[in-house]
């Protein structure tokens, strides 16, 4: 192997928007109402092999806002990152690539989710910054104590 093959490589190949969903199930009636919306955030990250040293990196958020019990809108996104990783020893990847990656992701997710809310007529859902190094680490923890066996899956569920 040349030695240069054998040198750590970690690079962003694209970012794109994955998937995007907005719903208003009970629009227009419910735009009439004047309470307080309530919003419930949840976060997810999952991470891919697509080829050799290439993985897909994907967060989602699922935006919930209901007033009383009716959804005023419900919006699911999904930001992703195809990143090329190689030569890394196998703890260094799981935090690249649980860590690292979904941290450059995120900002796109947020700014997509604050611009389909504007751009269907609400004021902006500004997802909170995440701590994916907490995330990570919870999720080791869980999956050492006998839970989720994957390299992903929800982390963070928040209410406003």
């Amino acid at each position: 192997m040349a030695e240069q093959d054998a040198q750590p490589v970690f690079q962003i190949q694209r970012m794109y928007l994955k998937d995007l969903s907005l719903e208003q199930p009970n629009s227009p009636q419910i735009l009439l109402e004047q309470a307080q919306p309530q919003v419930d955030i949840n976060l997810g990250v999952s991470a891919e092999p697509v080829a050799e040293g290439i993985f897909e990196v994907c967060v989602t958020a699922t935006v919930t806002t209901k007033v009383k019990d009716k959804t005023l809108f419900l919006i699911e996104a999904k930001q992703a990152g195809i990143f090329e990783i190689r030569n890394l020893p196998q703890d260094q990847m799981q935090m690249i690539v649980g860590v690292a990656c979904p941290s450059m992701v995120y900002p796109y997710l947020r700014a997509v989710v604050s611009d389909l809310c504007t751009r269907a007529g609400f004021p902006p859902v500004l997802l909170a910054e995440v701590n994916f190094q907490a995330m990570f680490e919870a999720q080791r923890q869980q999956q050492a104590a006998g839970g989720n066996g994957g390299n992903g899956g929800s982390g963070i569920i928040t209410s406003a």
